[in-house]
């Protein structure tokens, strides 16, 4: 648009005077060789088309997340029971961290051979499985396992004969070869192996659930801490089964503190619950969830309340 209309001002005014200058006896006027030599052209709005990129901009900053989604795990206890685990470590290490070697002994179910270097070579290593209980029933909602770090599989477990004392050859078994690629904390011999899960999330949209929601505080995530401030993930009793996806959010409400009975009025009374925030659902399981939370006036505590209304999309969208 500038190129043009600097050639346009170009060719209508300081050509023509400069022919003006060289030939002063020219019939040629300025209108005259403006009109000559410069064409016509007319300049209109159009619309103009290009490729939509594929990937949507995320309506939250997921790398906030991105460390809670491969340490937060809810398994069964007969899974952590048959997971491998880490039976030896390289030079008699007690401790192992990043770049430190092991070695670990599959099982039936999730063996650690050649096959599984090629198609899993990934996994995540974790401690002391922990059950997670409902506050209000004290039922078993699932274990949440302790995490410690990643490991590469170098080299499938294999077998080999050696022979024994009384010189028949005997079946030996060689554990497979790790190497710690991430530690958090300090690993050590029976610390256990889970693969690592394909990330499955693209696009985190906080949104109002579909239905109405009741359910509770679990646990806090994390360090032994009593409350849970902003920022800080918990779990709750909710999950897949009752509908709960991520990028719903609820609201969390404090329970009203107890009211001493007066002696004229003996009737027990407590406060109403007060809304004390808002928590973002990241990761759902069968019958748990792990949520951030977003915004809190007092401290969250285990056996919160957390309410999600379907009808709240105007303060939550």
């Amino acid at each position: 648009m500038f190129e043009s209309s600097g050639s346009f001002i170009l060719a209508r005014f300081l050509f023509p005077a400069l022919l003006c200058a060289l030939w002063p006896h020219s019939t040629w006027g300025a209108d005259d060789v403006a009109m000559a030599d410069l064409p016509t052209v007319r300049f209109s709005p159009r619309i103009r088309a290009q490729a939509w990129d594929p990937r949507a901009l995320s309506a939250l900053r997921t790398e906030v997340l991105e460390p809670f989604w491969s340490e937060a795990l809810v398994v069964e206890a007969q899974d952590m029971d048959q997971a491998p685990r880490v039976v030896a470590t390289a030079e008699h290490h007690v401790m192992l961290s990043r770049g430190d070697r092991a070695y670990a002994l599959g099982t039936d179910t999730q063996p650690l051979n050649q096959t599984a270097v090629r198609a899993q070579p990934l996994w995540r290593l974790f401690r002391n499985a922990r059950p997670l209980k409902d506050p209000v029933t004290q039922q078993v909602l699932g274990y949440e396992a302790h995490y410690l770090g990643k490991a590469l599989l170098q080299q499938g477990e294999s077998q080999t004969f050696e022979a024994g004392p009384d010189g028949r050859m005997l079946a030996v078994t060689v554990p497979a070869r790790i190497e710690i690629v991430n530690s958090k904390e300090e690993v050590r011999v029976g610390d256990r192996l889970l693969p690592e899960p394909e990330r499955t999330y693209l696009n985190l949209v906080p949104r109002s659930p579909d239905r109405a929601m009741a359910g509770r505080i679990v646990s806090m995530y994390g360090s032994a801490v009593v409350n849970a401030g902003q920022n800080q993930v918990v779990s709750l009793n909710l999950g897949r089964r009752d509908g709960l996806k991520a990028g719903h959010v609820l609201n969390i409400l404090k329970a009203g503190a107890p009211l001493r009975a007066q002696p004229e009025n003996p009737t027990l009374m407590k406060l109403p619950d007060e809304p004390n925030g808002w928590l973002l659902v990241f990761q759902t399981f069968e019958q748990l969830s792990y949520g951030l939370i977003l915004d809190t006036v007092d401290g969250v505590r285990v056996g919160d309340r957390l309410v999600g209304d379907p009808h709240a999309r105007s303060r939550v969208d």
